[in-house]
């Protein structure tokens, strides 16, 4: 089960763009697709919302790949 960890230096990230710059999709097009496809989690719920916004502290679940996301350190 492949555990990623990605900073982010801003407030948040939509949940596509997180998909993508973590290399679970190719585009963000195709993040939209398997959001809506209903197997993405967020904090271990179903999520379909897109472009929903993901903050450090809260981790994103994709079949057997877990993402944390953490603030970037100044």
């Amino acid at each position: 089960m492949p555990l990623l960890e990605v900073e982010i230096s801003t407030e948040y990230i939509a949940l596509n763009d997180l998909l993508k710059i973590c290399g679970v999709v190719d585009s963000g097009g195709a993040g939209k697709a398997l959001v809506a496809s209903g197997v993405v989690k967020v904090d271990g719920v179903q999520e379909l919302r897109k472009t929903n916004k993901i903050r450090p502290g809260q981790q994103v679940q994709v079949d057997d790949t877990t993402i944390n996301v953490v603030a970037a350190q100044e």
